[in-house]
């Protein structure tokens, strides 16, 4: 009986030095900030550039190309999901407003919010949703959606409004016992769920406190200098009552796709379902064309008014607005996978594990890594495994309870994937939210502040747990890749 063996084990190959495990590290860097930076070109060509560069890497680590293309393969299947979800989401939008949704919401939102304090509650009901369905990028590509709209009509600065729907919706994915990135970092050190959740409030409850408070003052800085925003809301709300039919009735669509997160549906089964109704609500309620609505799911809704805010606003949606993130994802993915089976990862952490003699710099090479696997590894997921399985039995050895480890992967991992365009997670927001990544990240505080907690804790030794003599850790147990984002 003949034994299939996968291209990437049938080759013989070496573990790369630290010297070529940088190379296509530092050329990706410096590529996209020639590119971005001084050519102001998006960062497909440079990432495409430097997915060259690692290819070339690999085949001098002795990879024959059957095993690059396999490994990168691999890694564009871990993206899959978060490509059909980005479809759907571009679906959701559409329909959404073609369905009168997204107009009602801004509509009772510009009577129900107030200007000065739009931003902290915008982070609040974030939380409370993304707790509730374990999931940033749900709560971000439903209420997110709607709480841009008040924003913009509002006045406020959009890149305002995004920071503070990514602060609050990754609490709820930090913290939430149903978010998979909740389960997957304790899932890889050894530690009980619940005791892990419990331990990073310590870091994440002060950060968010920090956050609402900069919200609160944020959102009245940014209104001081509104005018006549009363007339402007008016005539806001007359024009969308004059082009969709707006009935509180409609708050019934979003309000289900909530209650169907909350029993667990799956994350591409549930928007569809908000897609549909999206649908339903354009042709039955807004007695829409049906070629338009079809129209609308793929190229985008889209109408022109003389109220330019109101083209701005809702000129928005369809799967056509989604092809430059999915590209990107896809591209980014290539590289992070090259850089996964070949070893570079590896090569580079066992070098930083090296260097750091002390709790406290283990702990910072911890963040930094992690961040570093976000930037290079181009996936949330990679920013945790990679560096868990790393630093696990390290942690282990020099007697470092679990849990500081799967909180610092959390801390900084999780917490910082929206901040990198080219992440799964910040080309996803990006896409969403219809803000660059770069123009929302100064006031995504939640994220900016949660890495900035965990080395101030490492540094003072506060809340960092040592076993006692005679307490046995747990062994590492091995953990293997998720299927899915």
């Amino acid at each position: 009986m003949t034994i299939e063996v996968s291209p990437v084990e049938a080759i013989s190959t070496r573990k790369p030095t630290i010297i070529e495990a940088f190379i296509p590290i530092i050329f990706m860097m410096f590529s996209l900030v020639i590119g971005i930076g001084l050519w102001d070109v998006s960062p497909h060509i440079p990432l495409l550039l430097s997915v060259c560069v690692a290819i070339i890497v690999a085949m001098r680590l002795g990879f024959k190309w059957k095993a690059i293309e396999t490994g990168m393969l691999d890694a564009v299947r871990l993206a899959l999901q978060a490509i059909v979800i980005l479809i759907v989401i571009g679906t959701i939008i559409a329909s959404w407003i073609a369905g009168g949704i997204v107009p009602t919401l801004i509509y009772y939102g510009l009577n129900l919010l107030n200007p000065a304090y739009f931003l902290v509650a915008a982070c609040a009901i974030c939380c409370i949703i993304s707790i509730a369905s374990g999931n940033a990028w749900t709560a971000a590509g439903t209420i997110g959606i709607a709480i841009m709209g008040i924003g913009f009509g509002l006045g406020i600065p959009p890149e305002m409004v995004a920071g503070a729907v990514i602060s609050g919706a990754y609490f709820g994915d930090k913290i939430s016992p149903l978010s998979e990135s909740t389960n997957l970092a304790p899932g890889i050190v050894g530690v009980d769920l619940f005791e892990h959740i419990r331990y990073m409030l310590y870091t994440t409850i002060p950060a968010l406190i920090i956050s609402l408070i900069l919200f609160t003052i944020l959102g009245f800085s940014a209104t001081a200098d509104l005018t006549d925003t009363a007339a402007t809301n008016f005539t806001l709300r007359e024009d969308l009552k004059e082009l969709f039919v707006i009935s509180p009735w409609l708050l019934l669509v979003p309000a289900s796709i909530i209650i169907v997160m909350i029993f667990r549906i799956p994350a591409f089964p549930g928007l569809m379902i908000g897609s549909i109704l999206g649908v339903l609500c354009a042709l039955f309620v807004q007695n829409a064309d049906p070629s338009m609505v079809m129209n609308a799911l793929y190229d985008g809704y889209s109408i022109t008014t003389d109220n330019e805010t109101l083209n701005e606003l809702l000129n928005n949606g369809g799967i056509v607005s989604v092809f430059s993130t999915v590209s990107l994802v896809i591209i980014a993915m290539c590289f992070g996978g090259i850089l996964e089976f070949t070893g570079i990862f590896q090569t580079i952490v066992a070098s930083i594990v090296r260097l750091a003699k002390t709790t406290k710099s283990l702990i910072i090479a911890t963040v930094t890594t992690c961040i570093t696997g976000n930037i290079v590894g181009c996936d949330q997921y990679m920013s945790i495994i990679v560096p868990g399985r790393m630093y696990a039995e390290e942690y282990r050895k020099r007697g470092i309870k679990g849990k500081v480890l799967s909180r610092t992967l959390e801390d900084s991992g999780t917490m910082t994937s929206p901040l990198i365009p080219w992440n799964t997670c910040g080309a996803f927001m990006a896409t969403t939210l219809g803000v660059a990544t770069f123009d929302y990240l100064p006031y995504t505080f939640l994220c900016l502040l949660s890495p900035v907690i965990a080395i101030a804790y490492a540094l003072t030794g506060y809340t960092i747990e040592y076993y006692e003599d005679g307490e046995a850790p747990k062994k590492v147990r091995r953990f293997r890749m998720p299927k899915r984002i």
